[in-house]
């Protein structure tokens, strides 16, 4: 589905009607910002390596520089990134709508910088880091020649405040997203592979619970099924279009 296309009668008015609108979005969102998934090949220095040996706290604790200098790595490509128009159209719904909460796998604050501001961020942030002994969480830390540099409370460690393999998802973010999956009455499922859980389970509690289910990816074919819209396309494309068509009136306030 693309931009030009006809947006399905019945998600557009969905979306005008809903009370509370929840958002899950993945890699897919951000890869439209120029920034590479998780699992994608890595490129100079760090294509010699698994991304999947690096994320673990075994791996932290086996060669902390190594993982550090990794994430650093993470962190320039980010910073360089800008949000694009799918993060924008959702801090515009944000706006719009009575209730809304997102809720992303995503590590690279992009929603933030869009605008955003009620997020729940499941796998952590790139830009935080935190104490490896005592969970104590910085937004800033210091340059050191021989990284990771030390916990300015404790001395441990500082690691990036990101969900590692093999670590529970914060159990706070977890149950927010819970609740919300369970009291929203539209869920939109934007960019995620769907296959990370529990993640992965929120669109289906959703729909369980009554709500419509829209699920935006490039990984599925256009259907529609009783409160169910499967839409292939890209977020930035098809996001900005559908925020506009479920509120006109706002965009001519705006212009």
């Amino acid at each position: 589905m693309t931009t030009a296309d006809a947006l399905p009668p019945g998600l557009v008015t969905a979306l005008r009607q809903a009370r509370y609108i929840v958002a899950l979005t993945g890699a897919g969102v951000s890869a439209e910002s120029g920034i590479p998934t998780f699992r994608d090949a890595q490129t100079g220095l760090w294509a010699r390596y698994n991304p999947e040996d690096l994320a673990t706290p075994e791996a932290f604790r086996r060669n902390p520089r190594l993982v550090w200098e990794w994430y650093a790595w993470r962190r320039q490509l980010v910073s360089a990134a800008a949000p694009n128009p799918g993060h924008l159209a959702l801090a515009r719904l944000e706006r719009l709508a009575p209730r809304f909460t997102l809720i992303t796998q995503n590590v690279d604050g992009l929603h933030q910088r869009a605008g955003s501001t009620s997020v729940i961020e499941l796998h952590g942030n790139l830009l935080r880091v935190r104490c490896s002994a005592e969970g104590a969480v910085y937004t800033t830390w210091p340059d050191v020649a021989d990284p990771p540099p030390p916990c300015p409370a404790c001395g441990a460690p500082l690691r990036p405040d990101v969900v590692w393999f093999g670590e529970l998802l914060p159990p706070e973010a977890l149950e927010r997203a819970w609740r919300a999956a369970t009291t929203c009455d539209l869920f939109l499922s934007i960019g995620t592979s769907g296959l990370v859980e529990p993640a992965a389970s929120l669109p289906r509690v959703a729909y369980a619970s009554g709500a419509t289910v829209a699920v935006i990816n490039l990984d599925v074919t256009d259907a529609v099924e009783e409160r169910l819209f499967y839409l292939h396309a890209r977020s930035g494309e098809l996001l900005p279009a559908l925020v506009s068509a479920a509120f006109p009136d706002a965009d001519a306030v705006t212009r």
